[in-house]
Order: C-alpha cells, then sequence, then structure tokens
C-alpha cells in the first residue's frame, strides 16, 4: 500500500492535480482522477484487443478455413482429410457448412468449395469432380423394386436440389405417373438418412451416398445413372493470393480427386 501510495503521489505531482480525495475512511476519486481512470481503462482495453489480434493472427497462421456444404463434408470430404493431415501435420482445418453463400471479406474464409456451374463473378475457380444421380432404398424397401416404374409408385424422398426425380424419370423413360414426394430435405445427408431409415426411396448423389452404400443401410435401385448438371469446384477470391496453407490443401485436393479419376 505504501508503494502504491508512493506512486499515486509522484503522478500527482507530475501531472499537476489531485487524483483522490483522502479522508478518515480512505480515498476517493476527484473528477480529474475519474477522467484518467477511464481513459486508462479505455486505452488498457483497446491494448488487449489488439493483443488478442495479434495472438489470433499467430495462430491461424497454419489454419486453412474452407466453406462448404456439410453434405460433401460429412460423406466425402471428411473420409480424406487423415490422408491431408499425414502429409501436412501442422496445419489444422476449420470449416464452416453453412447454406449461404460465403463472403470473401477479410477475416472470412480461405477458399471454398462449391457445387455449381463452375463460374462465379470475382472468384477463380478450379474443377474438383463431376457428380451423378440415382436412385436409392433401404433393403426391405428394395426388395419390392424390380423396374424404374416400381420406383415410381414408391413414396419418395427428396432433396432442394434443381435437379430430381422429375429428371431422371425422364431419363428412365417413367412418364405420365403422379409421384408422391413424401419429404423433403435440405441437405442431401438427411434425404439419405431418411431413405435408409425407410421413409421412401431417394435420388442419391454419386460423391455423397457412399458411406450408406458400403455399410449396406441404402441399395442402388435399377435404371439409369444421370449426370449431374453441376459439379464441385474450388473457388476462391480471384483478387486475393491464396496463403500458402491454403495452396498446399487446394494442390492436394486436385492431386486427390485426379488420382481417383484415375482408378476408376
Amino acid at each position: 500500500a505504501s508503494a502504491v501510495s508512493h506512486h499515486v503521489r509522484k503522478l500527482e505531482t507530475r501531472l499537476g492535480v489531485a487524483l483522490f480525495q483522502r479522508h478518515a475512511r480512505g480515498v476517493t476519486l476527484t473528477a480529474e482522477g475519474r477522467r484518467l481512470a477511464d481513459a486508462a481503462g479505455s486505452a488498457l482495453t483497446d491494448l488487449e484487443g489488439v493483443l488478442r489480434g495479434l495472438r489470433g493472427a499467430h495462430e491461424d497462421h497454419d489454419r486453412v478455413r474452407i466453406s462448404t456444404l456439410h453434405s460433401l463434408t460429412h460423406s466425402w470430404l471428411l473420409p480424406r482429410l487423415p490422408a491431408f493431415t499425414a502429409l501436412y501435420p501442422r496445419i489444422s482445418i476449420a470449416i464452416d457448412t453453412e447454406i449461404a453463400l460465403t463472403r470473401f471479406d477479410d477475416g472470412g474464409p480461405d477458399l471454398g468449395i462449391r457445387h455449381g456451374p463452375g463460374h462465379w463473378a470475382g472468384l477463380t475457380s478450379h474443377h474438383v469432380m463431376d457428380d451423378a444421380l440415382f436412385p436409392v432404398a433401404n433393403p426391405v424397401i428394395a426388395k419390392r423394386v424390380s423396374t424404374p416404374a416400381d420406383i415410381a409408385a414408391l413414396p419418395l424422398v427428396a432433396d432442394l436440389a434443381r435437379q430430381g426425380w422429375h429428371d431422371w424419370f425422364r431419363a428412365a423413360d417413367v412418364r405420365g405417373v403422379q409421384l408422391d414426394v413424401r419429404h423433403t430435405f435440405s441437405d442431401s445427408t438427411d434425404a439419405l438418412e431418411a431413405a435408409a431409415r425407410g421413409l421412401g426411396a431417394t435420388l442419391a448423389r454419386e460423391k455423397i451416398a457412399t458411406p450408406w452404400l458400403d455399410d449396406g443401410r441404402l441399395q442402388r435401385l435399377p435404371g439409369p445413372v444421370l449426370p449431374a448438371r453441376w459439379s464441385y469446384h474450388i473457388v476462391y477470391p480471384s483478387h486475393r493470393r491464396l496463403r500458402p496453407v491454403a495452396q498446399a490443401f487446394v494442390d492436394w485436393l486436385l492431386a486427390a480427386s485426379a488420382e481417383e479419376r484415375a482408378r476408376r
């Protein structure tokens, strides 16, 4: 207490004003003391904010921030990430699966993986892979299906994609039928899970359906494989050069996709 009192008196002497009112019960701030305390507190808060930002920038140096679809993350990207981390153990990944298209503002993601036509204003785009659509159902329902026309009599599960059941039945040459689209989901993985639980047949995306097909919860149904109109693409702002860790992820993803296509 005596050391603090000494420093306070030195400060008051230097400033030429009293910062505290001293009385028998202790001390209280003067008006000048309150002004200085408020300014000092504000300055320290600003300084702490800057220090947090500096620490965050250092922590983000080896982190790649990615925006993509939940369905692609769950079914395609996650099974392959261990291979990436084995090659780049110091790089961490942060994935955002919000449905809304990402704004690549400062502090936002380094890159996105989008499902679309392959060209977006202001973005550099690299084709990753194509996709295809085919009908699936759980094994119990699959036993009742022999032809594409049989599928039209089933309760159907759909997602919100622009290309759906009507396109597939047209490709299967099944016409003049009344479709019973019983359940609709915004995410393809939910539609697949609904079909696996017996709620109906759904139109699976080749790149998304693999986990359900591999473990036998879903089976392919008769009919054509319909090429998807849209593909998967890596995108990032054209005006901004990728950070080295983000470029490493892009190079790895494109190489992994090309290797898979070569094996098919």
